[in-house]
Order: structure tokens, then C-alpha cells, then sequence
């Protein structure tokens, strides 16, 4: 039997630490450093599966096509398969920073990345209403000629013109027989990085990538009930949630009721790009059956579990 069983969902911007300085050897040093804080948890007792988020990831990775192909005739890149390398790549710095973590306190277990497939209906509303940015920013020009390519555009706050994919609501995550058989037989797992690989069955039931994102955290909660985990744990750039944020009456919060959270939620004080989602997936995880959620930082993933720091989530009114 597992005991204290937790998913633990790094957001792929916590791993970019400075935006303007998003060289792969400061993503090295944030990764490492939320990996110490995982290990620690793991000694502490922990059976531990891990989702990540890759949301600047795949956009580095857009931009890079995009100049590439204005310099030579080079392919466009699927976002699907964007998707999967970034699964890859986050999840080989995961898996190799936890492993030397872990062995730093005496500890010796096989970490491994699950390439996740997640499965969505094709009839979702989202795909009729693209509206999750993606890539770089174009002039007004540019984006026209992306329109024509078929392309949704829109443009963003007065920065410029941005790519919209749908963001449809995962359903089913593929691979979950493997991932729960690995977490029995006591592995560490890194899965449903990104949110998954958007997939759809076609008419004769084969599976197909589709054009969209998922949202990380809605299928970090998803997963977390799928194996009846003990804890959603989800975390972000902040320490601990706040109303008024970045505002003179910001109020930390240490605790959330589900009423309490949907209150919150109704009276718009999370940002639908950030904490609003990661909100709404603690919420989800405790109102089907989860005994909690916590949000943080990573520096203090550690201590939020023994409730010194963070915002819990819990049930009741």
C-alpha cells in the first residue's frame, strides 16, 4: 500500500526564475532547486508523482521555428509534437536533477518521464473559441499573414499580435494504467507534462494530436483524483495566495474553505492567466474527494506541508 500519496505540479514559468534571462543554465539552477525541495519531501515520506507546465517552453520553442523559417525553408513544427518535446526535455532535467538530489540524502530511487497522451472531445466549445496565447508577438502585418495560413489571431494588451489555440478540458489521461502500475511498484514518475498531449479518437477510434493546449493544473487535478492522491500540491511563483494582489490591501491567505474559494473565484480576484486556474484546480481536486490542496512557491514546498507556509485548500464552508 502507497501511504501520503502526492502530485506535485510545477508550473513551467517557477522554472524560468528571471524572463529576461531564460538561458538553459538558469533553468538548470530553478530546476535543481525545486528538485532538493521534492527530495526532501520524498524523505520525509512521501510517495511523490510529478507534472510540470511548459507554457514559456513551448513558446521559445514557436519563436525559434518562426525566425528558422523566414531565414530557409524549414517545416512548421506541430504543436502536438512541441508539446511532447517539451515533455522530453523538461522531464530528462526533472528526472536527472531528482535523481542526484535524492542520492545527496541517502536515498536511491528510478525516476522516470511518461510521454502522456490526454485525451479531449473533439466537440469541445474550445475549439470553436481559441483563446490560449501561444508563441511570440507579431505586428499587425505579420499576424494577417498568419491569419491566411489559418491561423487565430488576436491581439495582446498593445504588445503586439499573439497565436490562440483552443484549450479544450481533459478528459481521460492515456497512459494512466502505466502510470499508476510504475507509482505501485514505488517509482518516480514525471507525467502529463504541459497538461498532456491534446489527442481525439477519429471515427475509427485512432488516436490523433490535435492543434490545442491543456491547462496544466486541471490535468494535474485530474490526475491527482484519477489515483486518489493524498494531496494536490501546486507550485507556483508566490508563497502563498493573496486577495488584492499586488495591491495596498493584498491579504495573504493561509487557508481556504471551498466555499470560501468559490467566493473568491465569483468576486474575480485571480487573474484568469495565473493564479485563477490553479485555484479552480485545487478546487475541482477537494470537492470530488481530495483531503486538500496546497499552493506555494517551490522554495517552500517542504514547509508548506507541515502548514507552516502556503494556502491550503480544504473542504467545507
Amino acid at each position: 500500500m502507497i501511504d501520503k500519496l502526492v502530485v506535485v505540479a510545477i508550473g513551467g514559468n517557477s522554472l524560468i526564475t528571471d524572463p529576461s534571462n531564460p538561458e538553459i543554465d538558469r533553468q538548470w539552477e530553478a530546476v535543481r532547486e525545486t528538485c532538493r525541495h521534492i527530495a526532501d519531501m520524498i524523505a520525509d515520506g512521501w510517495q511523490v508523482v510529478i507534472t510540470h507546465g511548459n507554457g514559456p517552453q513551448v513558446g521559445y520553442i514557436l519563436n525559434r521555428a518562426e525566425v528558422a523559417k523566414r531565414e530557409a525553408d524549414i517545416h512548421d513544427v506541430p504543436l502536438d509534437l512541441v508539446v511532447a518535446d517539451t515533455q522530453g526535455s523538461i522531464g530528462y532535467m526533472l528526472q536527472q536533477a531528482l535523481d542526484n538530489s535524492l542520492r545527496r540524502v541517502g536515498m536511491n530511487h528510478t525516476v522516470a518521464t511518461i510521454i502522456t497522451q490526454m485525451r479531449v472531445d473533439p466537440e469541445d466549445p474550445a475549439f470553436d473559441h481559441p483563446d490560449k496565447p501561444i508563441g511570440g508577438f507579431m505586428t499587425e502585418e505579420e499576424a494577417r499573414a498568419a491569419t491566411e495560413q489559418g491561423w487565430h489571431m488576436v491581439e495582446d494588451a498593445g504588445r503586439g499580435w499573439r497565436r490562440v489555440v483552443a484549450s479544450p478540458k481533459p478528459l481521460v489521461i492515456n497512459e494512466i494504467n502505466a502510470i499508476q502500475a510504475m507509482v505501485l511498484a514505488g517509482y518516480i514518475v514525471i507525467v502529463c507534462g504541459g497538461g498532456g498531449v491534446p489527442v481525439v479518437r477519429n471515427e475509427v477510434g485512432s488516436l490523433r494530436g490535435v492543434d490545442a493546449v491543456i491547462d496544466k493544473d486541471r490535468a494535474s487535478s485530474l490526475l491527482a483524483q484519477t489515483l486518489r492522491a493524498d494531496l494536490l500540491l501546486i507550485s507556483t511563483g508566490v508563497e502563498k495566495v493573496c486577495l488584492h494582489f499586488n495591491s495596498p490591501d493584498e491579504y495573504a491567505l493561509d487557508v481556504m474553505t471551498l466555499q470560501e474559494a468559490h467566493r473568491y473565484l465569483d468576486e474575480g480576484h485571480f487573474a484568469r492567466g495565473s493564479m485563477f486556474p490553479k485555484i479552480e484546480a485545487a478546487v475541482d481536486f477537494v470537492h470530488n474527494g481530495g483531503p486538500r490542496a496546497i499552493i506555494t512557491n517551490p522554495a517552500n514546498l517542504a514547509r508548506a506541508l507541515h502548514h507552516e507556509t502556503g494556502t491550503r485548500i480544504i473542504p467545507g464552508g
